[in-house]
């Protein structure tokens, strides 16, 4: 079995501590022999050298194709319709244009992420043969191992010669250690930035013969208003795929109603949710009663019902309302709250019901207010939350870790396709070995539930769930179920410390609900 990069830092990082403190000369060949037999950075700089230079040449025609299409979509076209769905032309033109300079930014991000990677394996490679030939120096110079009364003493030269093989020993492992966490920490990344690439590749993952590719492009394409464009696509990489394997197994009838109320919908931000609603997992009947409760709103309607978490670049912390509501918690209902949140973002059926109700037009910022509370108290009883107080006046008190796999099972699995395992986390390590799935998972548009802990001002343990919504680059957006999103680095994830997306009382990061790769 092949020795993760996790484990083999982790390995180093103990050698660094243990070889400068070795007192004979049989510990310290035992601990250079242990240093030895940790494999080194694995990778081939040749041939990731070679993959960056074939995305690099797809740049240039990229490149020279946007420039095309852009000339086209600037110089103007007469309004007329093409596509299944009723697209306006220069709309179409100007989605490709867009299409085309995210195909060629993920082409270079491609290529940086693999040159980076190349070099970074390269140097990896040589600095930890350095640190071999140093520990071979340093077993040379010991010789053979002491008999057992031979270890019982050691004379002034014997000594000089230990501690003169413990110190080159000492500084090889540092070599190999920084070489392990410099290998370890460039394939995260590279992983972490070619999943980005790879879900930003949206048009080709609605894949169906049964739309146009302008209808296609034009559906991912489409975004929410109020945001950054691209923080705020509406269809996810996750919802186009799932997306267009419905519309491949609906039977003829089935799919001529659905291609019918993508036409007749009043903007692409209607479409694109008509989509989003099928993606979710309901039925052509489901999606057309959904399509006669928001056909004909204008854009900001729809984000405000549909989209309750808007996506800015910046780094502060914002809040997501509805109306003077917020997205939040009532009592202790953090797990079940931001599950609430998280599924009202893959289904926007269930979002309208929350800020529209029944019918959706009892819209109301505290009829909402009402329905989000009920949903919380709903979810945290499917999760047999705990609760405290008396009989008559009982209030929830948190839920366990399996109560939470429960809710998440059944509340977001139908709508996203993921199961939800729960996963400890221990230390750094932990949190570093399970990141590149988090990321890959929000890159997609799959929530991440987590939790956090610490200790409040007397010192009694307390917790906290929340919800990684969102990547960008080395930062992750975490929504917290008291209303608000932020934008925490990786460095902080790892270390545990979501203090930034709470208060200072959670500084540990213990638990996540993701299935791993």
């Amino acid at each position: 079995m092949t020795e993760s990069t996790t484990g083999r830092r982790a390995k180093l990082t103990g050698l660094c501590e243990s070889i400068p403190k070795a007192d004979s000369k049989n510990a310290l060949l035992d601990l250079i022999d242990q240093a030895l037999g940790v494999a080194a950075p694995e990778g081939d700089p040749v041939t990731l050298e070679s993959l960056g230079k074939r995305y690099r040449e797809q740049v240039d025609d990229a490149g020279n194709l946007y420039d095309r299409v852009d000339r086209v979509a600037t110089r103007g076209i007469s309004d007329v319709w093409v596509g299944d769905t009723s697209v306006l032309a220069q709309d179409a033109v100007s989605a490709a244009a867009r299409a085309v300079l995210q195909l060629t930014e993920a082409f270079q991000g491609g290529a940086r992420a693999l040159t980076v990677l190349a070099d970074a394996v390269k140097d990896a490679q040589k600095q930890d043969g350095d640190g071999r030939t140093k520990l071979n120096d340093a077993r040379s110079r010991l010789g053979g191992r002491d008999g057992f009364f031979d270890d019982m003493h050691e004379d002034d030269g014997e000594e000089n010669d230990r501690l003169t093989a413990r110190f080159i020993a000492a500084d090889g492992v540092d070599l190999m250690h920084k070489a392990a966490v410099a290998a370890d920490d460039a394939a995260r990344a590279a992983a972490r930035d070619l999943n980005k690439w790879a879900a930003e590749a949206r048009a080709g993952k609605l894949k169906t013969d049964d739309l146009t590719a302008v209808d296609r492009l034009m559906l991912a394409d489409t975004s929410n208003v109020g945001g950054d464009p691209e923080l705020n696509e509406i269809l996810t990489a996750n919802d186009l795929e799932r997306a267009g394997q419905r519309m491949e197994s609906l039977p003829p009838g089935e799919r001529a109603r659905m291609e019918r109320l993508l036409a007749d919908a009043a903007t692409p931000q209607e479409r694109a949710y008509l989509m989003k609603a099928l993606a979710a997992g309901y039925s052509v009947k489901e999606v057309e009663e959904f399509g006669g409760k928001i056909h004909g709103r204008d854009e900001e309607w729809l984000r405000e019902h549909l989209a309750p978490v808007t996506t800015n670049s910046g780094t502060g912390q914002e809040r997501q309302t509805y109306g003077d509501e917020n997205w939040s918690q009532d009592g202790a209902t953090c797990v079940p709250s931001s599950t609430v949140t998280a599924r009202a973002m893959v289904d926007p059926v269930y979002a309208l019901e929350l800020t529209g109700g029944p019918d959706g037009t009892d819209d109301s910022p505290d009829a909402f207010r009402e329905r989000l509370t009920d949903e919380q108290m709903r979810m945290h009883e499917e999760g047999d939350g705990s609760n405290e107080g008396w009989l008559w006046d009982r209030k929830p008190a948190g839920m366990d870790s399996e109560g939470q796999v429960e809710i998440s099972d059944k509340e977001l699995s139908p709508h996203t396709g993921d199961s939800y395992d729960s996963q400890d986390m221990d230390g750094a390590d932990d949190r570093r070995d399970v990141l590149t799935d988090i990321e890959k998972s929000v890159a997609e548009g799959k929530p991440v539930p987590i939790n956090v802990e610490g200790k409040d001002e007397n010192g009694d343990w307390v917790g906290h769930g929340m919800m990684i919504v969102g990547q960008e680059g080395n930062m992750l957006q975490v929504y917290n179920p008291w209303g608000t999103t932020t934008w925490v680095s990786e460095e902080d994830f790892v270390k545990g410390d979501l203090s930034a997306a709470s208060d200072d009382r959670f500084d540990n990061v213990n638990r996540v609900y993701i299935e791993q790769d």
